[in-house]
């Protein structure tokens, strides 16, 4: 943008430690400078005493401070703020009222059920925004369902009263209009008493049908709240991200528009005088005015600037290499990519909060200068957990750990000499070289004592370095997860480094992406003031839809896109903005139908090929596409009204185009020794980056230093000092030859890392490519690797009951194919007798096999099918009384022979099988089970891509070594907490009793080597193989194992088979723990596991019961008369059990599961259903010094004729208490029959039952409390369970790492 006269233009970052600030002044040099954003012994505010200095600097008078500012010479001022970002941290907003639709008060509360972190017995859950609730009752549902032919029943709207169109294109029922009167009286009494004057409104299904909240929302404003209203900040499908955005918004708004007032307050004629000069960047990546920045869009308001910064000015738009920014700081990474165009996304999470807005993807990690190094377990690890400012690393003499900033002081790569004196309790002394080095030494001896009898000996040095190296990779797995997840080679990308630490790391993190190329702006240590500067007025628009891409809706979809140009267009009249270049942008928000993969395709006017545009990059992201329709979900229109101040040099060009590249600068004369990894201490020279002349080559080793940053070159590096750059060029060395025989501890570390990408990005291709609501949206599904003989190495944190018994599927394959497998070869099991835990877990496996055919590795995903055929829909039927009545069981087959899926074999075995059994049926969903299959033999083919890159890199002898050492390092730590609890116990024997409500006993007695750390866990009392389906198969005892030793160790080791070494397993055959292969299973994996972990608990009086039941509930149908055939299966939250040091966490799922529910709003839209209520239970937690956590109430209304089915425990025996913690509730049942008067007949279900429910009946699910936990005993042991940090905390990857997590 541009106007014909030129003023000062002041582009200002206001971070949460510094503010950056950039001006440009007529006829001058542009002003750049650093102030510290929180100053109150010399200013109010950071900005407005930055803009103070800038308009000195213009007119060359002094203006006092405190002065108020004349807005006349400044053309404009554009701004980014943490303000948002830090209050919602710090938990710092409004007082909101959340507003929403009755029996749905605890929305948030529940979220989508599951608890952040699968091993944190706590379960903790940061606390929700909102203050109070407000419930209204109304109520609208999408009219008919999709789901199993569904779409194909018609709904006329002329039919019926209640029926509507809506904004969507989809039929809605208007149930119930509100009374208004009533809402104005309710609102008025809580604006009365004077506490909230702010409001999040969000109604169920407001996106497809607004008219109730909009009429609210009006009530409310007249009354005198400030209003968020969700169909106006974010009109999509979801109601937990909607509402959990609208209370953001609500939250955060009135702290921004605080923070907007205080500034303005510092200008002639204050805010009002601003008109259109003030700009604040949005989560977008574009500027809106001051009047229209919310809270909403100012979460990512600073970073945001960053990634448009280093997208302007550090991507090659002549070769088109994709660039990865990288922003380090002192407590936190951010990572992104920019490949032409700035990427969104619609989610993320920040602090536990849900956030659906249009964002540039930007991942924060919780990795910097300030993350605390350990020594645990025998392994070098770096963060999550931060030193902060206060009291900052050893080095700041404050008394702070250990972190990676002193590793850099301590090699020398950062320089005390070149920095201000402003360190120590008095802020006047220098970084402290001696403490760290101090500090250095003795975490070497710790070290070294440690590995004596491994003949390991490492010096300070090589254990500082060795810190680097790790945390170089806990900064390159995000990247990875990025780029690679996403269908691209890192290694073809160029690196734009920019933050206060960046060019610290920038070289060595090239390195080991395989980057050739670091390109680092001349104000790097400022970019996101510098993009904020360069970026575009953005005005957006967005519309909700409901249509099938295809030809007879696409005039409907261009009405949209017309209706939103001229929104905008609207919007641009308002800001007086006609007369600068614009630009428009419009983006259709797609996937296929079944999927809930959305890409936003960028489309042009006129032209109908977005649908040939989305299976194209579908098949790029994904590798494969459906044979599907493709539907349009949102409609989005950006229209950018376009800066002319972009720059003009291209560093990777401009660096091609020099004469003299390999003419080097002569050493400086200022020379330093720094170490480096694998040449140990080198002398190297030290530049000062304004006396270097553009044009000129350095050659590393070498510093190259200004005021706000240190760039390390490393050697067999150079770096070009060009127009507006540094450019680095990284020699991309030959790897050190790893030793065979030995394991080095550091490279253990870095292998831990390695192996865990690997499955991570496994469980993101399976979630990705799959298409069943279980796995795409419950996500209950697992991936891990495994070694030559089946051994688990590692998984992503998927459901825990998967992966302890996922090796033995493997090792039972193993044995039946011996010999017989060939290239191309994936196999799929389900059956207890094969490792199976129950048959819908299906379990594809595939080997990495060598050239004569003897496997390497072996890569499994397990997913939960909905139905795999049975004597009941969703094949969970709670009355099957052997294997045969459960469903298609499979001990083995050929899934893929050389590469080709067997989908013929596949039938057979899924609908022709099952059927032959009395009462029993094929599949119900045949065509997800393929696509599923198709998904998880997808995932294995990305696992194996993966091991073999590895292979290539480091030979498979010394990756199968260190598959062992990483087994190795788990089963130290199992040792140790085994000789604690022999500690605790005074050496006696464990012993724990609890009961199904059967009266089936669940025994253990564990009995400890205090010498070894071995344990006999003996199971042999537990009752008998009972005539149903609650036995639980041995692998599933393991995991149940195995779980429970890993939340008590609660660091995180890495989970796998070295954990189960110390332990020796006692079952007695035909138990409830050791059945016969043909007994029937479905309740055991889901309900028996959940009471074996309960004793395990109880045995080692560890934490009270939690509600102890998955609270499986499926519903579904094959009715062959209308042509609809459907499956659907859910696990429902309860409360968890209290611990020592904690209170049970309500509402969450409990330890052997941790899959999401439905969000209401996509469970009424694809079933024939009606969610009632889903709200807490009040006071059904135990009582105790700690109180166990409160189950929920879940009632659904059916309108349809259905067969429903509940398998749940704890209906007749309560989950206990512990050391004097009084007993959770029970949980209850009812199915409430529809009669002819419109009345109910209320009937008690019981914990497991079948019916066939007709149209109108309800079915109301009370799940269980947990346990409380009484008073202990001072001084008495504990085992060290503590609440989980958070190591990634947004953008894509936080959503990924989240993802992994709650299934």
């Amino acid at each position: 943008m541009s106007q014909t006269k030129k003023g000062i233009q002041i582009a200002i970052d206001r971070g949460g430690t510094f503010c950056d600030v950039i001006a440009k002044i007529p006829g001058q040099p542009d002003y750049v400078f650093k102030l510290l954003s929180v100053d109150p012994q010399n200013y109010k505010d950071a900005p407005v005493e930055g803009i103070r200095r800038v308009l000195e600097k213009a007119t060359n008078e002094k203006i006092p401070k405190g002065k108020k500012l004349s807005l006349e010479l400044i053309q404009s001022i554009r701004m980014g703020t943490t303000v948002a970002t830090n209050a919602l941290l710090e938990r710092k907003g409004a007082k909101v009222l959340l507003v929403t639709t009755k029996g749905f008060k605890d929305v948030l509360l529940i979220g989508n059920q599951t608890r952040p972190h699968i091993f944190d017995l706590t379960a903790k859950k940061l606390g929700h925004l909102y203050y109070q609730v407000l419930e209204i009752d109304e109520r609208v549902t999408i009219a008919g369902f999709s789901e199993g032919g569904g779409e194909n029943l018609k709904v006329d709207v002329e039919s019926d009263s209640e029926l509507r169109e809506s904004v969507t294109g989809d039929i809605v029922r208007v149930i119930k209009e509100p009374d208004y009167t009533k809402v104005t009286a309710d609102l008025q009494e809580i604006y009365r008493q004077g506490e909230i004057k702010t409001i999040a409104l969000s109604l169920l299904h407001a996106y497809a049908y607004p008219q109730h909240e909009a009429k609210v929302a009006e009530i409310a404003k007249k009354i005198g709240f400030e209003v968020s209203v969700s169909h106006e900040l974010q009109p999509m499908l979801g109601f937990v991200n909607r509402t959990s955005s609208t209370v953001a918004d609500a939250y955060l708004s009135p702290v921004i528009n605080e923070y907007v007032r205080n500034f303005g307050a510092g200008f002639e004629g204050g805010l009002d005088a601003f008109g259109n000069k003030l700009l604040f960047m949005q989560s977008n990546g574009g500027l809106c005015p001051w009047y229209k920045f919310t809270g909403l869009k100012a979460i990512l308001s600073g970073p945001a600037g960053g990634m448009v910064g280093f997208g302007v000015t550090c991507y090659d738009d002549i070769s088109k290499k994709a660039t990865i920014g990288f922003d380090a700081g002192g407590t936190s990474t951010d990572v992104s990519r920019y490949a032409g165009n700035l990427e969104h996304i619609y989610e993320t999470v920040v602090s536990e909060i849900n956030l659906q807005t249009p964002q540039l993807d930007i991942s924060t990690v919780a990795a910097g200068g300030g993350s605390m190094l350990f020594w645990k377990n025998g392994m070098f690890v770096t963060g999550p957990e931060s030193a902060g400012s206060d009291p900052g690393p050893a080095c700041y003499r404050k008394g702070g750990p250990l972190t990676v900033t002193d590793a850099n002081l301590f090699l020398n790569r950062l320089l005390p000499d070149f920095f201000p004196n402003i360190f120590g309790p008095t802020q006047d002394q220098p970084l402290d070289y001696e403490l760290t080095a101090e500090k250095f030494r003795a975490l070497t001896d710790e070290i070294n004592k440690d590995k004596a009898e491994e003949g390991i000996i490492l010096t300070p040095e090589e254990v500082a370095s060795g810190f680097l190296k790790v945390a170089i990779e806990s900064m390159a797995r995000p990247i990875r997860n990025l780029t690679e997840a996403k269908g691209f080679e890192t290694a073809l990308h160029n690196l734009a480094s920019f933050g206060g630490s960046g060019g610290q790391f920038a070289v060595s993190l090239a390195k080991n992406l395989g980057i050739s190329h670091v390109a680092i702006h001349k104000y790097s240590s400022l970019l996101s003031a510098h993009g904020i500067q360069l970026a575009d007025i953005v005005i957006e628009k967005q519309s909700p839809a409901s249509f099938t891409y295809s030809l007879e809706n696409f005039a409907a979809i261009d009405n949209k896109i017309k209706y939103l140009i001229t929104s905008a267009q609207k919007d641009c009249e308002e800001q007086n903005l006609l007369g600068f270049k614009t630009r428009l942008e419009i983006l259709l928000n797609m996937r296929y139908v079944g999927s809930d993969t959305h890409l936003l395709i960028p489309v042009t006017k006129g032209e109908y090929d977005a649908d040939k545009k989305f299976i194209t990059r579908h098949k790029n992201e994904f590798g494969f596409n459906l044979d599907r329709k493709v539907l349009v979900d949102d409609v989005q229109v950006l229209l950018h009204v376009e800066s002319d101040d972009k720059e003009k040099y291209n560093p990777y060009q401009e660096f091609a185009k020099l004469e003299n590249k390999n003419s080097y600068l002569a050493p400086s004369k200022i020379q330093k020794n720094i170490y480096f990894e694998t040449e140990g201490w080198l002398e190297s020279s030290v530049y000062f980056l304004p006396d270097l002349q553009k044009g000129l080559v350095i050659k590393g080793p070498s510093i190259i230093i200004d005021n706000t940053q240190t760039i390390l070159v490393e050697p067999r590096s150079k770096a070009a000092i060009l127009t507006d750059h540094i450019l680095i060029e990284v020699e991309q060395e030959k790897k050190p030859e790893l030793s065979r025989t030995t394991i080095d501890p550091i490279q253990l570390s870095v292998f831990g890392h390695r192996f865990m990408s690997v499955a991570e990005q496994m469980g993101r291709t399976l979630q990705q490519t799959a298409i069943s609501t279980n796995i795409k949206e419950r996500l209950d599904f697992s991936c891990a690797i495994f070694d030559s003989n089946g051994d688990l190495i590692a998984n992503a944190p998927h459901i825990p009951i998967h992966l302890g018994s996922m090796s033995y599927a493997v090792k039972a394959q193993i044995e039946l194919w011996k010999g017989k497998l060939q290239h191309g070869d994936v196999l799929v099991s389900n059956h207890p007798k094969a490792g199976g835990s129950h048959l819908p877990d299906i379990t594809v496996i595939t080997p990495v096999l060598d050239e004569s055919n003897n496997p390497l590795f072996w890569t499994a995903s397990r997913g939960h099918h909905a139905d795999i055929g049975s004597i009941a829909a969703g094949s969970m039927p709670p009355n099957s009384k052997t294997i045969y009545d459960e469903g298609a069981a499979i001990i083995t087959h050929k899934l893929c022979d050389k590469g080709v899926f067997d989908e013929e074999g596949v039938i057979k075995i899924l609908v022709e099988e099952p059927a032959k059994y009395p009462g029993g049926s094929g599949t119900r969903t045949l065509s997800d089970n393929i696509s599923d299959l198709k998904a998880q033999v997808a995932a294995n083919y990305k696992g194996i891509t993966l091991l073999n890159r590895m292979v290539d890199e480091f030979t498979f002898e010394v990756i199968d070594l260190y598959m062992k050492g990483i087994q190795s390092t788990a089963e130290v730590s199992v040792r140790s907490l085994l000789k604690l609890a022999y500690k605790k116990f005074g050496g006696n024997k464990l012993k724990g009793v609890d009961y199904l409500d059967d009266g089936t006993a669940i025994a253990l007695t564990v009995d400890i080597d205090p010498e070894t750390g071995s344990a006999l866990f003996d199971f042999s009392e537990s009752g008998d193989e009972v005539y149903g389906n609650l036995n639980a198969p041995r692998a599933i005892l393991y995991s149940a194992v195995l779980y429970i030793l890993r939340c008590l160790i609660s660091t995180d080791i890495p989970l796998n088979n070295g954990c189960l070494r110390p332990i020796e397993f006692s079952t007695r055959e035909g138990s409830i723990v050791n059945p016969s292969y043909d007994a029937a299973v479905v309740g055991g994996n889901v309900e028996t596991t959940q009471r074996i972990v309960d004793v395990m608990l109880k045995t080692f009086q560890a934490a009270a019961g939690s509600q102890g039941t998955c609270n499986n509930f499926t519903f579904g149908t094959n009715d062959s008369t209308k042509g609809i055939s459907f499956g659907y299966y859910e696990t429902i939250c309860g409360g968890s059990g209290a611990g020592p040091t904690w209170d049970g966490q309500s509402v969450v799922q409990c330890h052997t599961t941790n899959t999401r529910m439905t969000d209401t709003e996509l469970f009424e839209k694809r079933y024939p259903v009606l969610v009632h209520e889903y709200s807490v239970r009040q006071n059904s937690g135990g009582s105790g010094f700690h109180k166990g956590g409160d189950g929920v109430v879940r009632d659904i209304e059916f309108l349809y004729p259905l067969e429903v089915s509940c398998l749940m425990e704890r209906r007749s025996l309560a989950p206990y208490g512990l050391l004097g913690g009084g007993e959770g509730a029970r949980g209850i049942n009812y199915w409430y029959q529809k009669l002819d008067d419109g009345g109910y007949r209320k009937k008690s279900l019981g914990g497991k039952c079948t019916v066939k429910v007709g149209t109108g009946d309800r079915i109301v699910i009370k799940t269980p409390g947990g346990g409380g936990f009484g008073e202990l005993l001072s001084g008495e042991l504990n085992f060290p369970v503590e609440s989980s940090h958070p190591s990634v905390l947004t953008g894509s990857v936080g959503v990924r790492a989240i993802t992994q997590q709650t299934n």
